[in-house]
């Protein structure tokens, strides 16, 4: 990597920008540990795979991985709602919450919609733009240019590119640099693992910071989309944004080194790190899960001729946390007092919690569940 140069920063005006160099290039990567952390990476993902692949109602879990990705990954950009929050009807947000709520809802929705959409399309620049405006439509970024790129300069820290943390490249750069950057996606001609080419995009997509808003949203985002289009994992159940949080100046710095340094391979280093933890982390979430089902379902075993709609309101609790008899009648057809007689078993057996103690409009929530996804 001696010779890899990050890019140069251009003066103009009373600020310089960083003019970051083209990635669609081969990397000749000779770091012996991050040989290391990339074969433990593999074997980690690859027991998550596994896991997705075996656990039944996988997607419903991962709707709760979602979710929680979304809180996350929002909460670095300065939101306040809780995953509790987060699977909430909208009806049940308090006014001075909904703002921020409404944002991470978005964020469910923009990677819901980008993972559908890496069926029909190969990961590309249009693809992130309709995922950017998807995230900012009707929340506090909609007056920048939602799914645009972005023809002004931005800046990181600070209150105007003068006295900037960092200023990313000039406008006039921004499309070649996006171009150069699906190309280096898609190029099989090099010779670099694809947890490297993740790595290296993700660095390359913030530096290049090519929204006005949403950038680390967006670039959290495509590091699940890719792992998906590059065949790595088949379950979008894999999400960086609480290791990234959780070593935030670490992040931050380890970016500046690359552009200050030259030197990315601290920066890949870093990533597959982040990559290790975060797989581990997952695998040892999808295990309480399933630990949590099997004991869940043997309780149901004793509900006797009521078991079978017990199980179907097991199934049913995995994408509606948060419950009521209108809901259970409606989703399992039957009549209202038979999922009143249903839910009162499930709050017996300490499946549900009332959170409303009244005798009327009752309300329940699976909290064990969402205990397991709650945030530190």
């Amino acid at each position: 990597m001696k010779r890899y140069k990050a890019g140069n920063y251009i003066k103009k005006h009373e600020y310089k920008s960083f003019s970051p160099s083209y990635i669609n290039r081969e990397f000749d990567i000779a770091d012996k540990k991050i040989s290391v952390l990339l074969e433990n990476a593999g074997r980690l993902l690859g027991e998550l795979n596994a896991f997705s692949r075996s656990v039944p109602d996988i997607d419903f879990y991962i709707f709760m991985l979602v979710a929680k990705e979304a809180t996350v990954s929002s909460r670095i950009e300065g939101t306040k709602t809780l995953i509790d929050e987060a699977v909430m009807p909208e009806e049940e947000i308090l006014p001075e919450r909904k703002d921020d709520w409404q944002e991470v809802r978005n964020y469910i929705i923009a990677i819901n919609s980008a993972v559908d959409s890496l069926k029909d399309l190969p990961l590309c620049i249009r693809l992130i733009k309709e995922t950017h405006k998807t995230l900012l439509r009707s929340v506090r970024g909609e007056k920048k240019i939602p799914g645009e790129i972005r023809t002004s300069q931005n800046w990181i820290g600070g209150s105007s590119p003068s006295n900037a943390f960092f200023v990313p490249p000039v406008p006039e750069e921004v499309s070649e640099l996006l171009a150069d950057l699906e190309k280096f996606w898609h190029n099989d001609n090099l010779d670099l693992p694809k947890l490297i080419k993740i790595a290296i995009s993700h660095y390359q997509f913030e530096t290049i910071h090519p929204f006005l808003d949403g950038n680390g949203r967006i670039g959290r985002l495509l590091v699940i989309l890719q792992l998906i289009d590059s065949g790595i994992l088949r379950k979008p159940a894999f999400y960086l944004s609480e290791f990234f949080e959780e070593n935030k100046k670490l992040y931050y710095d380890s970016l500046t080194l690359v552009r200050e340094k030259n030197d990315l391979e601290q920066w890949i280093r870093f990533f597959l790190q982040g990559v290790c933890q975060t797989a581990e982390k997952t695998i040892q979430t999808f295990e309480k899960i399933d630990l949590l089902r099997k004991e869940n379902e043997e309780k149901i075993y004793t509900l006797g001729r009521r078991a079978k709609k017990g199980y179907e309101l097991l199934r049913l609790l995995y994408s509606h946390v948060y419950i009521n008899v209108d809901i259970v009648a409606k989703e399992l057809k039957i009549s209202w007092p038979s999922a009143n007689k249903l839910i009162s078993e499930f709050v017996r057996l300490g499946i549900l919690k009332e959170i409303t103690n009244q005798k009327q409009y009752r309300k329940f929530v699976f909290d064990d569940y969402i205990k397991i996804f709650r945030i530190c």
